[in-house]
């Protein structure tokens, strides 16, 4: 049953694009299965760089489906801003497909997203101000509105006004802002059902008779493993699960049918936003992590905080994803370090913990214990093999492997399509 699961096995922003596009000449479908237009996935074609937030990276594929998943959260303008975006550089959007129940964000959700951070101050999670979270919540409070509602006008305006009747007293009252019109809403959601309706399916059937038929489906997570809700550093997470479970509830796809799970990390460590985060660099080493790197976030714009690998994390993402495989990224950027520093374990109430701890005051009271492996200066960006790499380079993924629990299948090189040594086919 070729399924497989792509996921980011860190705080996200592992390079997930670049690993679902190299494998997007080989798939008939790609996946997104959660998260909205706060993930940010950027692929290198050439001399082009594509910047995708809600649509799958296998659109870059050509011959690959497209599929927004239920268990997406959609803002409509986003989308067709992405698809028009993509289709002004020659990229074919025909192929996209939506699930009609995937939930909608709307106007009301980023306007309560972005008071309740500011009201929040010192306490603020770190969201993107993109109303995920609030869109999230009232799925989960059963007041959300799907991508189906667009084309029923009379069940659009019911659930409008019921969200409506909770949300202004808040706004008006609670943080003093004006009430939001229903009539407002509903006209400009409707305006969207025209353009939106050529893409809407029933993703659920069509992803069950693909895998049936032996076709090959991808399906890629936003985030990473340590930003899911349940399993991630709660509660500085996103709204949704990034995690391999995400990729059954939000297809609609149960787990038997699943392959493969392939965890994207990083040679180094980086997050956004608030949260606890034990390896983090606060001088010129996280600095010159970031430069190089250019670690930037795709969607927020945001610096990413940067810090060693933790592979405390990596074991952790292993446990609860039940990886089968790695894709390490990015390792061209440790080229010049004379000594590169790898957690292996983490000091809390000076006890050595060799495994995530499940307290959230543990984990921000966690400091790092490192052990320092030999470093290389030898340009690593043509190596099309394994033993092409320096020694010392061979000698650093050989122990991220043995450290993080699972085999270490691909790695990335450079920032190009094809900058990537391939050890192992996923396929």
């Amino acid at each position: 049953m070729p399924a497989l699961v792509l996921l980011g096995a860190q705080w996200g922003d592992e390079g997930k694009g670049k690993a679902t596009d190299l494998l997007g000449g080989s798939v008939d479908y790609v996946v997104r299965y959660q998260g909205g237009n706060n993930a940010g996935h950027t692929v290198v074609v050439g001399d082009q760089k594509y910047a995708l937030h809600l649509l799958p990276s296998g659109i870059l594929s050509p011959g690959c489906t497209p599929v927004i998943g239920n268990g997406v959260v959609v803002d409509p303008a986003v989308l067709l801003s992405e698809l028009s975006g993509l289709a002004d550089r020659g990229v074919d959007t025909s192929k996209l497909l939506i699930s009609g129940n995937a939930h909608l964000i709307t106007p009301y959700h980023t306007t309560l997203d972005k008071v309740s951070e500011r009201f929040l101050g010192k306490r603020k999670i770190g969201t993107t101000g993109r109303g995920i979270g609030p869109a999230y919540a009232d799925k989960i409070n059963r007041v959300g509105i799907r991508v189906q509602d667009l084309f029923d006008e009379s069940i659009l305006r019911q659930k409008v006004e019921a969200a409506l009747d909770y949300k202004n007293q808040v706004l008006a009252k609670l943080y003093n802002r004006r009430a939001i019109a229903v009539d407002q809403v509903v006209e400009e959601l409707l305006g969207y059902a025209d353009r939106l309706g050529g893409y809407v399916a029933d993703t659920t059937l069509l992803l069950n008779n693909a895998i049936d038929q032996g076709q090959v489906v991808l399906f890629e997570g936003g985030q990473g493993t340590l930003l899911d809700v349940d399993h991630g550093t709660y509660p500085f997470v996103t709204s949704s699960n990034p995690t391999a479970g995400g990729a059954c509830t939000g297809t609609g796809v149960g787990p038997t049918k699943i392959s493969r799970v392939i965890g994207i990390l990083k040679a180094y460590t980086t997050r956004v936003g608030a949260g606890p985060f034990p390896t983090e660099l606060l001088d010129e080493d996280g600095e010159k992590l970031r430069t190089i790197g250019g670690e930037r976030g795709v969607t927020t714009g945001r610096d990413r905080r940067c810090g060693w690998f933790d592979a405390v994390i990596a074991r952790y993402a292993t446990r609860v994803n039940g990886l089968t495989d790695f894709f390490l990224t990015k390792l061209d950027v440790l080229t010049g370090w004379e000594r590169i520093p790898v957690c292996v374990a983490y000091e809390i109430d000076g006890k050595r913990v060799e495994e995530l701890p499940y307290s959230q005051t543990d984990f921000h009271h966690a400091k790092p214990i490192y052990e320092t492996l030999p470093g290389w200066s030898e340009d690593i960006t043509q190596a099309k093999t394994f033993d092409e790499l320096p020694k010392n380079a061979q000698t650093y993924v050989q122990a991220l492997e043995e450290m993080s629990g699972a085999p270490i299948s691909a790695i990335g090189v450079g920032p190009g399509r094809d900058e990537t040594i391939q050890i192992n086919s996923f396929l």
